[in-house]
């Protein structure tokens, strides 16, 4: 008996004493948030409607202004950091972010890396070519030696890849801008990215027309670290109200389905 009390005795001080080194971490990113006083966010400079600088010099787009709203409400200033498409993944699981404000899809791939909010928006994914093309449809870009230029890293190469077979896809760096300078001179014969992107590109570059048709509808959201469930109950509750309240669909109206922001940005 006098054994056995000992080895009871003796296992209760080995789990006191080794509690903190096996208890999981309990970090709070939300609260670490409010006390730092600052919001990390990771962007990418893609261009007009959803980030990009404008004449004034500002960083600005409909995810800018959404981040902005967010750490108004949060009662934190913000610090925006700019990664090519390729590095913004990365910069969130090295904790560098505290989340990614951009066009994502919130592929089953890179959910097993990530937790993305509940989509904020759907997008259409579309075909664009230069002048001289003669196709009408992005079906008619699914023929061998059609090049199809795609931000690197991008959901859009799986979509091209799916419903474009036969074409070849052009991963580039530098996001959809890339693609769309690489299409003015001939380096690939057409683009794949947002309808609203496309649609800035055949006012910036002459000739350009977006093909008829939507290969797929795209769901956006913001990720976050699987670990950070408190910070994506708060965004998602936050998207929540805001469409109640119709805060984004009047943001909506103006940078995405009108072109109202070009009068105060462009």
């Amino acid at each position: 008996m006098n054994f056995f009390k000992t080895l009871v005795a003796g296992a209760a001080t080995f789990v006191a004493a080794h509690t903190a080194t096996f208890a999981p971490a309990n970090a709070d990113t939300v609260q670490e948030i409010v006390n730092r006083g600052v919001l990390n966010v990771a962007v990418q400079t893609q261009g007009p409607p959803f980030s990009f600088v404008d004449k004034h010099g500002e960083r600005t787009g409909f995810a800018v202004e959404v981040v902005k709203l967010i750490a108004q409400d949060m009662g934190v200033e913000i610090e925006f950091q700019d990664y090519e498409w390729k590095g913004l993944i990365p910069s969130l699981l090295a904790e560098k972010v505290d989340f990614i404000a951009a066009d994502m899809t919130p592929t089953p791939q890179r959910a097993l890396q990530l937790v993305f909010t509940e989509p904020f928006y759907y997008s259409d994914v579309v075909a664009y070519v230069a002048g001289g093309s003669e196709a009408a449809t992005w079906q008619d870009l699914n023929t061998e030696g059609v090049k199809i230029g795609v931000p690197q890293a991008s959901s859009h190469v799986k979509f091209v890849r799916d419903n474009m077979p036969n074409a070849t896809v052009v991963e580039l760096s530098g996001g959809s801008p890339a693609v769309a300078q690489a299409l003015s001179v001939g380096r690939v014969n057409a683009g794949v990215t947002s309808r609203e992107i496309a649609t800035q590109f055949t006012t910036e570059f002459e000739g350009v027309r977006v093909l008829d048709g939507t290969i797929v509808q795209s769901p956006l959201s913001f990720p976050v670290r699987p670990t950070d469930t408190h910070l994506e109950s708060w965004l998602n509750n936050w998207f929540r109200i805001k469409k109640a309240d119709r805060t984004i669909e009047r943001m909506l109206d103006y940078w995405v389905h009108t072109d109202a922001w070009e009068v105060d940005h462009k």
